[in-house]
């Protein structure tokens, strides 16, 4: 029987799924595993056992199974893509020796290895100080090395989630050189660990022997053995291929191979990338990523927590629609929308600028988010729109800066993630940007992009144009609402370009005063 079908796992933040596509780019079939393991053992922290995820895994495929109808001889092959910057760190034996710090995980370091003078005095000169200071704090094997320095001490191999699953289905040290993001000594300009003279290995007490082998997105890196097979229902013997993270993923199951298209994803966390062979950094001294197809980089600019923020208020405001959707039979999304269509857009002056986590260089460490315009016509409608808004707003001004580094203009709009599944969230969008928005032709874009890249890999399309032309397209299409897009022009231009700026000191002071966020 022919191989027409490839299985991709996708590990996000919030669940897990096993998802067939075939070559066309068609969701055959699905199973999905929320997690209900994760820890927070004090306020801001956020953990999972490493085993829940690899339990959430063979779940999720035998759930598979159970339901679908494809016969398994016509799997090609099996790949991983995952959320980011997830860490486990494992023994001598490959066990856990603690729980995975979730990439969410707010936790820092307050006492950091000290670089060598001259690379302070290099720092200090640029300006990347702070920001080299933030990447020690934020750095989870830190974290460890300060205040578990006896687990530090029996730490074997230091991974991001997407190592470890690929150790559990291959029983290899190896991950995609395009999974890796999160605070570690990589290279993101060579694609490789950082070499021996690099800033990053004083930065942090990881050794080279603690990393896994890196292998090029699409590279075949072992086979499902028995006792795998027997945990999670794949086939024995069937290739594993090495994905990429799920950004990344998500950059190709969009379809966005080159630089004048821009992929918007909302997710937990919201990001504008775009693809290109060139080494690009969109924030001066800020790295592109490794992009899913070998050679190229992602231009990307994220808001951390993107549709986290609406998820925050679903939880908060969303009662009444959430028991409505249980009543109709209908998704609280659906409703969701409505409300949004009840309020005018520009929700009567109320603008949210949506750093609600610090960042590096813009928003600076010092950020916070911000509300303004309150008057006494706002509801909570209107706040629903602000957020969806300001996340626009804020990926505008993303695309814009990667236009002024890049040179590259940005013409055409894609969207994934769960957030591209709102139509009001696409239609603001539209009209923010100014551009034709266009929704990928289904939702599990991460999966799809890492079935691409199994597709490329085991030589079941040519390349990757070929691919993405293949099992990638334009769903529908939300054009600009001219008066619309006006009224977004202006806010856009004249209020929210200005909010940082302006709120900057204030934030300083808040910060000073109340010692949140923590200083670097």
């Amino acid at each position: 029987m022919s191989k027409t079908h490839l299985l991709a796992i996708d590990a996000g933040t919030q669940s897990m799924r096993a998802l067939l596509f075939d070559l066309q780019g068609n969701l055959v079939d699905k199973a999905q595993v929320p997690y209900t393991t994760y820890q927070s053992p004090q306020p801001g922290w956020l953990e999972n056992d490493p085993q829940a995820f690899w339990q959430a895994l063979c779940q999720a495929c035998q759930q598979l199974w159970a339901s679908s109808t494809v016969p398994k001889t016509t799997i090609a092959g099996v790949v991983l893509t995952t959320q980011r910057g997830t860490t486990v760190a494992l023994d001598k034996q490959g066990q856990p020796l603690r729980a995975a710090m979730i990439w969410l995980d707010q936790r820092r370091a307050e006492k950091t290895p000290k670089l060598a003078w001259w690379w302070n005095a290099a720092f200090r000169a640029i300006g990347m100080r702070d920001a080299v200071r933030f990447f020690q704090r934020e750095a989870e094997a830190n974290w460890i090395a300060e205040h578990q320095p006896e687990l530090w001490a029996k730490t074997e191999k230091f991974l991001l989630l997407s190592g470890y699953l690929n150790c559990r289905l291959t029983g290899r040290f190896v991950d995609s050189v395009a999974s890796q993001v999160g605070y570690i000594p990589f290279d993101y300009k060579k694609g490789d660990w950082a070499a021996a003279s690099d800033w990053k290995w004083q930065a942090l007490p990881i050794k080279r022997s603690m990393l896994p082998e890196l292998v090029p997105a699409g590279t075949i890196i072992g086979k499902v053995s028995a006792e795998v097979a027997l945990q999670t229902g794949i086939p024995q013997d069937l290739p594993v291929v090495a994905g990429a993270a799920d950004k990344a993923c998500e950059v190709i199951g969009a379809g966005c191979l080159t630089p004048e298209i821009a992929c918007l994803s909302y997710g937990t966390a919201a990001t504008i990338n775009t693809t290109t062979p060139r080494y690009l950094e969109a924030t001066r001294f800020v790295p592109p990523y490794q992009a899913g197809v070998p050679g190229h980089y992602n231009t990307e600019i994220q808001i951390t927590r993107g549709f986290w923020m609406v998820n925050w208020f679903k939880e908060q405001f969303g009662l009444n629609e959430q028991q409505l959707a249980i009543e109709r039979g209908v998704t609280p999304e659906s409703l969701f929308d409505a409300l949004v269509n009840q309020v005018p857009p520009g929700a009567q002056g109320l603008m949210l600028q949506p750093f609600w986590n610090p960042g590096i260089k813009v928003p600076g460490p010092e950020a916070k988010g911000a509300v303004i315009g309150f008057g006494d016509v706002h509801t909570r409608a209107h706040m629903y729109r602000a957020i969806l808004e300001g996340l626009a707003y804020a990926l505008r001004e993303g695309k814009e800066r990667i236009e002024r580094r890049g040179g590259d203009r940005i013409t055409r709009v894609r969207v994934s993630g769960g957030g591209s599944q709102s139509n009001a969230a696409m239609q603001i969008t539209a009209n923010v940007f100014n551009l034709p928005c266009e929704r990928a032709h289904l939702y599990e874009t991460s999966g799809l992009g890492a079935a691409v890249l199994a597709a490329v890999g085991l030589g079941l399309h040519p390349d990757f144009v070929t691919a993405i032309r293949e099992m990638t397209r334009i769903g529908e299409v939300f054009a600009p609402e001219p008066e619309h897009a006006n009224t977004y022009e202006q806010l856009y231009r004249r209020v929210y370009c200005r909010m940082y700026s302006r709120l900057q000191p204030l934030y300083k002071d808040i910060q000073e005063i109340t010692g949140y966020p923590p200083k670097a």
